[in-house]
């Protein structure tokens, strides 16, 4: 997985900076599994849930944008 952040700050005057933010989590967005489905016998009968991998381990791209001042 791959994170990343940009930053760009702007000065307005001697004593002001605003600061533009970009982070990017997941950035190419690649799929992490979680385990499969390891119970096999529910009761008397076979689980249709055995060994199917029904969720991912971390989430998807997440983009986030913020703006700061600094003073």
């Amino acid at each position: 997985m791959i994170d990343t952040s940009f930053f760009k700050r702007i000065r307005i005057n001697e004593q002001l900076n605003l600061q533009f933010r970009a982070e990017a989590f997941n950035i190419l967005n690649h799929a992490n599994f979680a385990e499969p489905g390891q119970v096999i016998f529910q009761g008397n009968n076979y689980s249709s849930s055995a060994g199917v991998i029904t969720s991912t381990a971390t989430t998807s791209r997440q983009l986030q944008f913020a703006l700061k001042l600094l003073f």
